[in-house]
């Protein structure tokens, strides 16, 4: 399957010129208040998360959807909160990606974090790949893929998103 490059160029420019507003209105949105992953054990994601990436948990409670699963928090900074449930007795299967699924979370820090969160993905012998000097890709004990972004909140690859 050959890939038409100077298409898809051609659709990001129109699609940029009809949809790219010179004057952003503001979000209906107030920020994300939390993103829900699937944890096939507790303790594991509390240690990568907490022990490992340095993400606070905040509070872990009975799942008011699934009576047994929990549902708890880790704060990922400015006001967010990364989310995992535990779903006992279900059969959910690997992680998988798939389209319309997740492709990767990515959590901006500053470099000095970076660099130290990088030796400590090291000297845990977590996979990782680091693209661009500033992002370090890597998967959670369950597959899940993360990206560590030591670019600024509202900047990608030197510009402006937000």
């Amino acid at each position: 399957m050959t890939t038409d490059h100077a298409a898809i160029d051609a659709q990001r420019e129109r699609l940029r010129e009809k949809y790219l507003l010179p004057h952003r209105p503001s979000s209906s949105a107030r920020g994300l208040h939390h993103f829900a992953l699937v944890s096939s054990d507790v303790e594991r994601t509390i240690r990568f998360y907490q022990e490992l990436l340095e993400f606070p948990l905040t509070e872990i409670f009975e799942n008011r959807d699934y009576r047994g699963s929990n549902h708890f928090f880790f704060d990922i900074g400015n006001g967010n909160l990364l989310a995992f449930f535990d779903f006992p007795g279900l059969d959910l299967g690997p992680y998988q990606e798939v389209l319309g699924g997740l492709h990767h979370i990515a959590i901006s820090v500053d470099p000095a974090t970076w660099d130290r969160l990088r030796g400590k993905l090291e000297m845990a012998g977590v996979p990782h790949q680091i693209e661009s000097g500033a992002s370090i890709y890597f998967k959670d004990p369950d597959g899940a893929r993360l990206e560590l972004l030591a670019d600024h909140l509202g900047e990608m690859y030197g510009s402006r998103v937000m």
